[in-house]
């Protein structure tokens, strides 16, 4: 029916004003992108949807590839490709790990009567880690992007680079669980510790941005001294018991008496070591 036509309809409530006109997207536009990226060496990012078992190019195998897809166009990212090491037994749940997240990734090749593309953020991520080694120094800041969460390490990405940070590193306080204060795609602040631009390593901790509380602490706990104290953390060598924000110190275990995260204690002060970093103390009471 033609839209003349139409108009000839009545149609209770119809306001030709609010009318929402379905917009047939012009083909070369929605390829100029990725065009564009592989023309001029650019770095992309999209959203990784899903991983499927695909056959490239003339070979009978398939091979295991992440799904990616920009402006309906749909690109794929073989294993390989993906910047992870495909010989480590874990590579799989790795390459699954990403799914749900943005990824940066260089155009290879298309083919637009097929209607896809193939990419790798391997390369994209050897690019970006180049540019970053360029621009960073010791003692550079530099935002971090958490990508995996363990109980005792974050793995983040600082530019292409992949950095692991011990908890030591993220907190002054105990901490039992990361999981606790950290998700994958969190945005954290560090400070770069060490380079080795050889190997394309880099040591940062988020530490040296903080407030020492240990430095204010010191005058407040005194030896001899008795506490009120929350149970931060049970472990096989002692128990940790937090004074204040960033500050716990470590006792024995209890001789008849079991305690668990999260319970108030009375903790007589053993000794306060500034230098380490360190209190010692001993539960007297659990309250």
């Amino acid at each position: 029916m033609a839209v003349e036509e139409m108009r000839d309809i009545l149609i209770e409530g119809f306001d030709p004003s609010k009318l929402k006109k379905s917009k047939k997207v012009d083909e070369g536009l929605r390829w100029r992108d990725i065009q564009s990226a592989y023309q001029n060496d650019l770095v992309l990012n999209d959203v990784l949807v899903g991983i499927e078992n695909i056959r490239i190019g003339s070979s009978n195998k398939t091979e295991l590839c992440g799904i990616i897809r920009r402006a309906g166009i749909k690109g794929i990212i073989p294993l390989k490709e993906s910047g992870i090491n495909i010989e480590d037994a874990n590579a799989l749940n790795q390459f699954r790990a990403l799914t749900g997240k943005k990824v940066a990734y260089k155009v290879l090749n298309f083919d637009k009567e097929a209607g896809i593309f193939v990419a790798s953020r391997k390369q994209a991520k050897e690019q970006m880690a180049e540019i970053t080694l360029r621009k960073i120094d010791e003692g550079y800041n530099i935002y971090c992007v958490i990508r995996e969460v363990e109980p005792g390490h974050v793995v983040g990405d600082i530019g292409g680079i992949d950095v692991h940070i011990p908890v030591f590193e993220l907190t002054y306080g105990w901490v039992e669980d990361l999981r606790d204060c950290y998700e994958p795609g969190e945005v954290i602040e560090v400070q770069v510790m060490k380079i080795d631009k050889e190997k394309q390593e880099v040591k940062v901790s988020a530490k040296p941005l903080m407030e020492n509380p240990f430095l204010e602490c010191i005058e407040r706990y005194k030896k001899n001294g008795e506490y009120v104290g929350t149970i931060s953390g049970v472990e096989e060598y002692g128990i940790f018991v937090n004074l204040e924000e960033g500050v716990d110190s470590l006792a024995r275990h209890l001789k008849f008496q079991n305690v668990q995260k999260g319970d108030q204690v009375l903790v007589r002060i053993l000794s306060v070591d500034a230098e380490k970093e360190r209190i010692s103390a001993r539960i007297i009471r659990v309250l």
